[in-house]
């Protein structure tokens, strides 16, 4: 399949615009992400249609607890990406590359069937980044909003702003990852910038995606109380107060078995400086059963969605506003 969001200079050159990486492509090379290759004066995408990993997953694990809760997700991953983490837990396929993992064929026709027949309310693209895929996730999205399905990306949101916006009309959730607050951390661990990251979530917001933030909070690397509390400004001054965070829990893996685990009591304070700046929706991620997964409503404290792990309930919403009080919450319960 040809690539969307690139050019070619006189000299044949292909200058790929879809990641902020944006990669400079000599013919039957790749971009950093390995999938985009110039071939021929075009640049092609090499995985359209090429399926790695397939699954029907809750919601509650990409995490998105405000859209759709209680619901399934049939889930799509594929091969490579344009990061390269040293703490990367789906690096078997992520730093893969095209032809060296099993792979099967999928069209985004088939796909959007095994989506509605799986009992699925939404698609994902996750597991592995799915920019880099954009071409067969943009064609899917539009099969499956036809169908009534809605559509989310698990990103690491360097995809550039235009092509965001090109995707936007076909997409409903933004689950970005910001993996820390300097620009030293994106450097050093993702190979990678912070600010493109930022900007691109603001635009999100602006397209009118509902986004999640998961916050990863690595030992010694991006977990001090300093550089959490600028993250969480920075989301409720850009996103709004009603964004949901996910402090996440690392375990150690790929280039980081050495680093242990990160403490619980790291990811409490990480939750209640949040609560202390005004974010309404903290949680913590990968403490199944902890408290602070649970929602409550920020207007009359009541319980509105219980959870343990991926399973959840009681939910007391209707239509997305608290069923204890009547105000409206953010979440989104219905398609």
């Amino acid at each position: 399949m040809e690539a969307r969001h690139y050019s070619r200079d006189d000299a044949g050159i292909m200058h790929c615009n879809l990641c902020n990486h944006h990669c400079r492509i000599a013919d039957t090379k790749t971009g950093i992400c390995g999938v985009r290759r110039s071939i021929r004066g075009q640049l092609i995408a090499e995985t359209y249609g090429r399926v790695s990993s397939e699954a029907v997953d809750p919601i509650e694990k990409k995490p998105l607890y405000h859209f759709l809760p209680g619901t399934l997700s049939y889930s799509l991953g594929g091969v490579g990406c344009n990061f390269s983490c040293s703490h990367c837990q789906n690096w078997h396929i992520s730093h893969a590359s095209f032809d060296s993992i099993r792979q099967k064929t999928l069209s985004p026709e088939e796909g959007v069937k095994r989506a509605i027949a799986s009992g699925s309310s939404s698609i994902s693209w996750t597991y592995n980044e799915p920019t880099i895929w954009f071409e067969y996730t943009q064609d899917m999205a539009r099969l499956a909003h036809q169908q009534g399905l809605k559509t989310v990306y698990v990103t690491n949101g360097y995809m550039t702003e235009d092509a965001l916006t090109d995707l936007a009309p076909d997409l409903d959730a933004w689950r970005v990852d910001i993996k820390a607050f300097t620009e030293e951390f994106y450097h050093k661990v993702c190979r990678a910038r912070l600010q493109p990251v930022l900007d691109t979530a603001i635009r999100a917001k602006e397209l009118g995606l509902h986004i999640e933030v998961v916050h990863l909070m690595i030992p010694g690397l991006n977990d001090s109380p300093e550089e959490t509390g600028r993250l969480i400004s920075w989301v409720i001054d850009n996103l709004g107060q009603d964004t949901p965070v996910h402090f996440t829990r690392f375990h150690p893996d790929f280039q980081m078995q050495e680093t242990p685990a990160t403490p619980i009591r790291t990811l409490e304070r990480a939750f209640h400086l949040a609560k202390e700046k005004g974010l309404r929706y903290p949680y913590l991620g990968n403490v199944p059963g902890h408290e602070y997964e649970q929602t409550w409503c920020p207007h009359c404290n009541n319980l509105l969605i219980g959870r343990s792990g991926y399973t959840v309930g009681p939910i007391h919403l209707h239509h997305g506003k608290c069923a204890h009080c009547g105000k409206e919450t953010g979440i989104i319960t219905y398609i």
